[in-house]
């Protein structure tokens, strides 16, 4: 009689240890990550307490100056500045973007890959090139006003270019399908006969919304903050120029210091401030995640 394995073995001791065949595969990725990742963030953290010369060369000097007048006030106005800037820009990509994922993961399945395919046709084109076309509409003589003066409705001319709200247009711009897309995927796992169990115990719409529908795609609305936020910190590209580079964040200070002031080990300690940062939002949001399971 053939003896049944035993309950108590644990189930990791039937799992399959990867092979030299699967290293073999993965040492493209791995080496990309060490050579483009790994190696310039320790180049950085190295610069980082460092000094220059009169004529702005890297000096290999231990300093912790350059840490100091990260923490000055100047820089942590910049520093604030940017996480309200990419705060704001994330809560809006959530705003617009949960509705339209939940329209595409309920749509026919016809129409859902097209829907998607809307999604993804911004990168289809240059950053650059779709960056000048908000240009052209939010300007002075643009489309937008033109549209307005057209439509004879009593507002405008607007003057949005080289302000705020053109910085978070196109922050948003930019940004949002990597809200839609994660949020996507959750909301295309949630089952429909959940949400109409939910019903017929009484909840309604709101709280459908709040206590089964958002705890579902929380997973995806995560990872889209993630993918949201913190890029949305470093950006310089749309700053200067829907910005007009009247109100720098931390990306532009840093590019200046680079470009600009040659300082580099300032810039590189204000890099890795900046990666602190990433750091401290990715453990807060992990650690959410975490209590939100627990709980």
């Amino acid at each position: 009689m053939a003896l049944l394995p035993s309950a108590s073995v644990p189930a990791a001791a039937g799992r399959r240890q990867p092979g030299w065949v699967a290293w073999l595969l993965l040492s493209p990725m791995l080496i990309w990550l060490l050579l483009f990742v790994v190696v310039p963030t320790l180049i950085l953290f190295v610069y980082s307490f460092c000094q220059r010369d009169e004529l702005g060369r890297l000096v290999y000097s231990f300093t912790l100056e350059n840490y100091r007048r990260a923490f000055e006030p100047t820089y942590v106005r910049v520093f604030a500045r940017s996480v309200g800037y990419a705060a704001l820009t994330t809560g809006l990509c959530v705003a617009i973007g949960f509705p339209v994922a939940w329209t595409i993961a309920r749509a026919r399945e016809a129409w859902r890959q097209k829907l998607l395919l809307l999604v993804m046709i911004p990168f289809w084109t240059s950053f650059l090139v779709r960056t000048y076309a908000w240009i052209t509409i939010l300007k002075q003589e643009g489309w937008l006003n033109g549209l307005v003066r057209l439509l004879d409705i009593g507002l405008g001319p607007f003057d949005l270019l080289y302000t705020p709200t053109a910085v978070v247009i196109g922050l948003v711009y930019a940004y949002l399908p990597f809200m839609i897309l994660p949020i996507y995927t959750s909301a295309e796992k949630v089952p429909a006969d959940v949400i109409e169990a939910a019903y017929d115990l009484g909840a309604g719409p709101l709280r459908v919304f709040s206590s089964v529908i958002v705890p579902l795609t929380l997973p995806g609305i995560a990872a889209g903050t993630l993918l949201v936020f913190v890029p949305a910190i470093g950006m310089f590209a749309i700053t200067d120029l829907m910005g007009g580079a009247k109100m720098p964040l931390i990306g532009n200070v840093i590019q200046n210091q680079f470009m600009q002031a040659r300082d580099w080990p300032f810039g590189a300690a204000l890099g890795v401030v900046f990666m602190g940062l990433f750091a401290v939002a990715y453990w807060l949001l992990l650690r959410r995640r975490g209590a939100e399971a627990l709980g």
